[in-house]
């Protein structure tokens, strides 16, 4: 069976939602428990981007991670672990000319990091 075969029943802009939402799926489960600091926030922005971008379909990952909250939570230790609160990311997924923007942000009122289509 073709990779196709297994999407025929769905839209090109539903794949990309799809294929937008496993990967924010799979990006929360892997890094969410990462320990953290302020040194090595890049690194780590850049390894959800790498990572992310070897998945079916994306196209852009945008991954900031909430400086101020990391700082916060560096206890005397001098690290913390990453939490859901502390992402904000994007990820581009294309199909066909279909392009959808998945994202994570925490919400205040919800007070949960929330996934959601943006575009």
């Amino acid at each position: 069976m073709k990779e196709e075969d297994y999407f025929k029943n769905l839209t090109s802009r539903e794949r990309a939602i799809f294929e937008g939402g496993i990967s924010m799926g799979a990006l929360y489960h892997q890094f969410v428990g990462t320990p953290i600091n302020l040194e090595t926030i890049e690194s780590l922005e850049d390894a959800i981007t790498q990572s992310i971008l070897l998945q079916p379909a994306v196209v852009n990952v945008k991954v900031l991670l909430d400086k101020s909250l990391i700082k916060q939570a560096c206890g005397d230790m001098g690290y913390t672990s990453l939490e859901g609160n502390m992402l904000n990311i994007e990820i581009t997924t294309k199909i066909d000319d279909i392009y959808i923007i998945t994202c994570i942000s925490y919400d205040e009122e919800l007070q949960y990091p929330i996934m959601y289509i943006k575009d």
